[in-house]
C-alpha cells in the first residue's frame, strides 16, 4: 500500500480497513526514508515496509515472506471469533474445548462439533443476556464478506441448539428473539432472554 494515495493517506486507508474488519497482509511501499515513518507504519501492523526504489526481485520475496507468515497466522484460526488456543468454557453445564472441536458433559459423553457450531456457541457465551442480529452472528462466524441473506447461521444455530438439548443443564440455549436475532440467557437478565 502506497502511503501518497489520490484520496487519503496509505496509514489513514489502513486503519479504515482495520475498522471494517478487514485483515490482510499490508506493506507499506514509499519514499520516505524517516525511521519514525517505518516505524509507525510497523506499530501500526503493517507486516512490512519498502522504501523506494525497491526491485522486482526484492518486492516478490517480501510478498512472499509476508504470504506466509499470514498462512500460519490464520492456521491458528478455527472460526473467524474462535481460535486453536481459546480456552475451554462452559455453556449450558457442557464444556466446551475449542482445540478438539468438543463438547464435554457432565455425563462424561463428548459430542463433536463443526468449527462454525464452536463459532457460534463461541459468540453467544461472549454476549449472555444480549440480543444479537443475524447479521452480526454471520459476520463474528463466518467474517465480515459472509452473505447475510443465506439461511447458514440458522440451520448451523438449530444444529448447535439440538446437540445440546437435554444433555446440557436446564439453562435455556438459544433461539429467535422475536425476528431481531438470538439471545443466550442462561443466568434470565434479559426479559426477552430464550
Amino acid at each position: 500500500m502506497d502511503l501518497i494515495l489520490p484520496d487519503q493517506g496509505g496509514f489513514e486507508l489502513y486503519e479504515d480497513l482495520k475498522a471494517a474488519d478487514i485483515n490482510v497482509p499490508v506493506i507499506f511501499l514509499t519514499a520516505n526514508l524517516e525511521e519514525a515513518s517505518k516505524v509507525h507504519g510497523l506499530e501500526q501492523g503493517g507486516d512490512d515496509y519498502i522504501t523506494k526504489p525497491f526491485s522486482y526481485a526484492e518486492l516478490t520475496a517480501r510478498i512472499k515472506a509476508v504470504l506466509r507468515r499470514a498462512d500460519y497466522k490464520e492456521d491458528l484460526n478455527l472460526t473467524k471469533n474462535v481460535r486453536v488456543n481459546t480456552e475451554p468454557f462452559d455453556f449450558c453445564g457442557a464444556r466446551v474445548t475449542p482445540v478438539r472441536l468438543e463438547l464435554a458433559f457432565p455425563d462424561k459423553q463428548t459430542l463433536s462439533i463443526g468449527r462454525k457450531e464452536l463459532g457460534i456457541l463461541s459468540y453467544l457465551n461472549e454476549h449472555q443476556g444480549e440480543v444479537i442480529t443475524r447479521k452480526a452472528l454471520i459476520h463474528a462466524v463466518w467474517g465480515q464478506h459472509a452473505d447475510v441473506r443465506s439461511g447458514r447461521s440458522t440451520s448451523t444455530s438449530s444444529r448447535c441448539a439440538r446437540s445440546t438439548r437435554g444433555r446440557a443443564s436446564t439453562s435455556r440455549i438459544s433461539g429467535r428473539s422475536t425476528a431481531i436475532g438470538y439471545i443466550f440467557d442462561p443466568k434470565k437478565v434479559s426479559k426477552k432472554g430464550v
